[in-house]
């Protein structure tokens, strides 16, 4: 059987070939459909009832000797990955959700239905009733006796299903990548788990999870650059959530005291390899708690998590070992900025500038001491930070949503969790003071005038939520997708995100710096 590879044809001199073998392979599989349809048989059929999956079948019969036979039968269903005819039998690998197994099918057993073997192709889905056996070498199969065409697969597999060869292939289509691999679907269990296990671990601790607007008036809860939309009927300009903390926020004035939220988030930013411009966020906030109740549960959240997918606390992550079992370093920024640079960084050094520039890093002229350090922090220290790490006191001037800190002045209570040099999640102890509050947010829009256009907007809804009292609170939003990467040893977002965002074909990247 000589077919296309199912691949969008390589540019060079094979290219008008490649087209040629791909079309003659999409007309043989027309042609085919109307044979079958010729037949009476309708290859899009309404429905089929398995009563088996494949890994079950495997791990029942795993045990069975060379050439035993059952009379045990199963209906099972699939997509043919492999279909070789030796004389009078056909061998079909088939393809479940679950794992492969193989057809064993025979003129004998199934008579005139045998025919149909003629129409079929790799790819197409089928439907088979037999009888479990082996074969003589050992391989367990069933032995068809009737045998359904459920999906007529009019275009050819990639590469014969030994994948896609070009990584942009595999992400942009993404459904034959998992058709292909076993492997890659093991990253949307790793995922599925990871959600599990967060939702395990806040329902026990009597948080209720909740739904907020991803359609916002004004863009709150984090310095990023949102997606503008119009809406028609209201007549009014709507913004995709780049976080739903503020609407979280206004749950604790209404006295929900421990709420959650897992969703999708949308910020108007650069791709790369951590950062895609729709991602999953866990948000959730308790009453009477602060920044040290979040290091506690970000810490169990994340363990719990490692166990469902891993069952361990010890392991690697793109080769490097890694260890979320060993107690969890906290230290302030500052300290760590310090220790990186080898000297001593304070927000009162008024050669802040002329360090950024001796170590190539780039700042504006209105940013403050708090964001030059910021900067020197997410440019030179961030990346490196391997070990689970809670870096904590930030400058009060790059975070207009934490309380200012209890015993150091001109920080405030926020940490980031960072895991493998990527950042997890931000917290807080939250800012509950409306009117220091309003007083941030207005630094923050003149630090936009600066050039900043990241700065937070003023919320005069959230400001008049928090005017009737907001409870002490601590609150924490955790990265779904990169905790999943590093659970599932995925080098890239784009790996754990199903249907990630790409340049269109043949266009042009444009990289985080970019914006």
């Amino acid at each position: 059987m000589s077919e296309g590879s199912g691949e969008p044809p390589q540019e060079g001199a094979g290219e008008d070939e490649a087209r040629g073998r791909l079309a003659e392979t999409l007309a043989a599989r027309r042609q085919k459909l109307e044979r079958v349809r010729a037949r009476g048989v309708e290859p899009f059929a309404l429905g089929f009832d398995p009563d088996a999956s494949l890994e079950a079948l495997r791990e029942k019969y795993g045990g069975l000797g060379a050439g035993e036979e059952t009379q045990d039968g199963y209906r099972v269903a699939g997509r043919i990955m492999l279909l070789r005819r030796q004389g009078k039998l056909t061998f079909v690998t088939l393809r479940d959700s679950t794992g492969d197994l193989q057809l064993f099918i025979t003129p004998q057993d199934l008579g005139d239905g045998y025919a149909l073997i003629d129409d079929l192709d790799l790819g197409d889905i089928v439907g088979a009733h037999g009888m479990v056996m082996t074969t003589r070498k050992g391989e367990l199969s069933i032995r068809v006796d009737r045998l359904e065409l459920l999906t007529k697969a009019l275009r050819p597999p990639p590469e014969k299903w030994h994948g896609l060869r070009d990584p942009e292939a595999r992400v942009r289509r993404r459904y034959l990548e998992l058709a292909a691999s076993l492997d890659s679907r093991r990253v949307v269990s790793a995922r599925a788990d990871v959600l599990k296990a967060f939702r395990r671990v806040l329902d026990e601790r009597g948080y209720v999870e909740v739904e907020t607007p991803a359609l916002q008036t004004t863009p709150g809860g984090a310095l990023a650059k949102p997606f503008v939309t119009h809406h028609r009927a209201l007549d009014i300009d709507l913004y995709l959530r780049i976080a739903p903390e503020l609407y979280l926020k206004r749950l604790l004035v209404g006295g929900l005291e421990r709420v959650y939220e897992i969703g999708r988030n949308f910020r108007n930013e650069g791709i790369d390899r951590d950062h895609n411009p729709e991602f999953t966020m866990l948000e959730f906030y308790q009453a009477y708690a602060d920044y040290e109740d979040m290091m506690e549960l970000a810490e169990a959240l994340v363990n719990e998590a490692a166990l469902a997918v891993r069952g361990s606390l010890s392991m690697e992550y793109q080769g490097r070992a890694l260890d979320l079992g060993k107690p969890w370093r906290r230290v302030p920024l500052l300290q760590l900025v310090s220790e990186a640079l080898g000297e001593e960084i304070t927000l009162e050094r008024s050669d802040l500038p002329q360090l950024a520039a001796r170590h190539e890093v780039t700042v504006e002229p209105a940013w403050g001491p708090g964001k030059v350090i910021l900067e020197l922090y997410e440019k030179l220290v961030e990346s490196a930070v391997w070990d689970p790490t809670f870096v904590k006191d930030f400058p009060r001037e790059v975070s207009p949503l934490a309380r200012p800190h209890r015993s150091e002045p001109g920080l405030t209570e926020q940490f980031d969790l960072m895991i493998c040099g990527m950042e997890i999640g931000p917290a807080y102890s939250e800012l509950t003071d409306p009117d220091e509050q309003r007083a941030k947010f207005i630094d923050q829009q003149r630090l936009g005038h600066g050039g900043d256009e990241e700065a937070h907007p003023l919320d005069e809804d959230f400001l008049e939520a928090l005017e009737h009292g907001m409870p002490p609170a601590g609150g924490i939003g955790v990265g779904v997708d990169r905790v999943t990467m590093i659970l599932a040893d995925a080098p890239s977002i784009r790996d754990v995100i199903l249907f990630p965002h790409l340049r269109p074909e043949g266009g042009r990247a444009r990289g985080r710096e970019d914006g």
